[in-house]
């Protein structure tokens, strides 16, 4: 994990233990379990109301929601299945705005999702986003997951992104090690 000098010395003191923490956890624990704590560190470090943390599977790149807040009807299914999968398209992308830091690899937040360029709707019953943030989860410039968050107690900015993309780096070794 880099040092950040932008990030207050308790944020930097939580990062520093949930890196001490994932690294513990990955040789006995499941890819779940570490999924989890991401999820619960995330919201909490950036005072968000809903994360999503994802993996691309190895095999087909399809986008694979492990942890994440409930936000539509549907979504008690895709926890009991395990899983909530999105099917990266014939054209090698994901689209729209949950796809767009897998697509480009880049971290940013929106205080505005709804007429992001890249938006394309939400489901019908789906929770109200009323500001986004999403993050890549990249190993040596490989993008092996995704983390999103929403509707934060503030307003997104340079710094909660800055905590996300941190949290990112601290995920992508497990993911490195597990996948």
């Amino acid at each position: 994990m880099e040092k950040n000098h932008n990030l207050t010395p308790e944020i930097s003191e939580d990062l520093k233990k949930l890196n001490m923490r994932v690294s513990q956890m990955i040789e006995d624990s499941s890819l779940k379990k570490i999924s989890d704590l991401v999820l619960e560190e995330a919201t909490r470090l950036t005072g968000s109301d809903y994360c999503y943390v994802a993996v691309v599977d190895p095999v087909n790149k399809d986008s694979v929601g492990i942890s994440f807040s409930h936000l539509t009807g549907g979504c008690q299914y895709y926890a009991d299945l395990g899983e909530a999968r999105f099917k990266i398209r014939k054209d090698g992308t994901y689209g729209g705005l949950l796809g767009y830091s897998l697509d480009t690899g880049e971290s940013f937040f929106t205080h505005d999702p709804v007429n992001h360029p890249v938006a394309h709707g939400i489901p019908p019953g789906h929770e109200i986003i009323n500001q986004f943030l999403s993050v890549a989860v990249k190993y040596q410039d490989e993008i092996l997951g995704q983390i999103v968050l929403a509707n934060p107690q503030k307003d997104y900015s340079k710094y909660e992104l800055e905590i996300a993309d941190e949290i990112a780096s601290i995920y992508a070794l497990a993911l490195d090690k597990m996948l």
